[in-house]
């Protein structure tokens, strides 16, 4: 019996790049394919919301938001894919900030179609593993599900920030949202508000010092309707307007 394919996105701002993964990826003839092509991690993110795939090639050098910051914003996403990255530079910063955030390899431009598949085989080995070693799961604790819901309830928060509601997370979660929010304070030590705003104004600390995104756009992507709001409640808390945040973030990256 045929194997299905494994699915794959590229990231990868150069195009000639993209075409030799597609060729070298072809050539190990292993079940990959190719279902999207993306050329920065925020389109990537983007994409992502409403796809999944099972492994991710991804540059590390990029516009608008690079490997490293792709990689720690995946963290947050349910089903997160796993992650190869692949560089034209020797840079051994980078390659351990990966490897610590959980990226599966480090490759360096040119690929090669043997290394690539060395690394595929060992993380197809892996997937068979954790396959067989959930094949007769244990029935789970009262205190293993509460955990488990736990855990779903932020991945669903940190998936999209700017856009969930406390009645909405109770829904999709089949609880009442009364007692979520006695539940969510229980387990977190904060309320259920103060932790989504505060998870917002991360995330926009993040765009507006690590992407080329106008105000505007980073606070429509956050949920924020008026931008001067987003702007007033940003410089309360930073003590800096975006801009200004922005400007002095550059300055320090230089």
């Amino acid at each position: 019996m045929t194997q299905s394919p494994y699915s794959v996105l590229v990231v990868e701002d150069e195009r000639w790049v993209r075409v030799v993964l597609r060729e070298v990826l072809r050539e190990t003839g292993l079940p990959f394919q190719i279902v999207q092509e993306c050329t920065n991690g925020l389109e990537a993110l983007d994409w992502l919301q409403g796809h999944t795939a099972d492994i991710v090639l991804a540059d590390v050098k990029m516009p608008v938001m690079d490997g490293v910051s792709f990689i720690e914003r995946l963290a947050g996403l349910k089903d997160s894919p796993s992650v190869v990255f692949i560089s034209g530079y020797d840079d051994f910063q980078a390659a351990r900030k990966a490897l610590r955030c959980g990226v599966i390899d480090y490759l360096m431009k040119p690929v090669e179609a043997e290394e690539l598949a060395g690394t595929l085989g060992k993380w197809m080995k892996e997937q068979e593993r954790k396959r067989e070693a959930t094949q007769s799961p244990a029935a789970p604790s009262s205190e293993e599900g509460q955990s488990e819901i736990m855990e779903r309830v932020l991945r669903l928060i940190h998936e999209r920030p700017g856009h969930v509601s406390l009645n909405g997370i109770a829904a999709q979660v089949h609880m009442n949202a009364s007692y979520l929010s006695q539940y969510f304070k229980q387990h977190t030590g904060r309320n259920f508000t103060d932790y989504v705003a505060g998870l917002r104004l991360e995330e926009a600390k993040m765009l507006v010092a690590r992407t080329s995104l106008r105000i505007s756009e980073i606070a429509e992507r956050l949920g924020y309707s008026d931008i001067a709001y987003f702007s007033n409640t940003f410089k309360k808390t930073t003590g800096k307007s975006p801009l200004d945040f922005r400007r002095q973030e550059q300055v320090l990256r230089h």
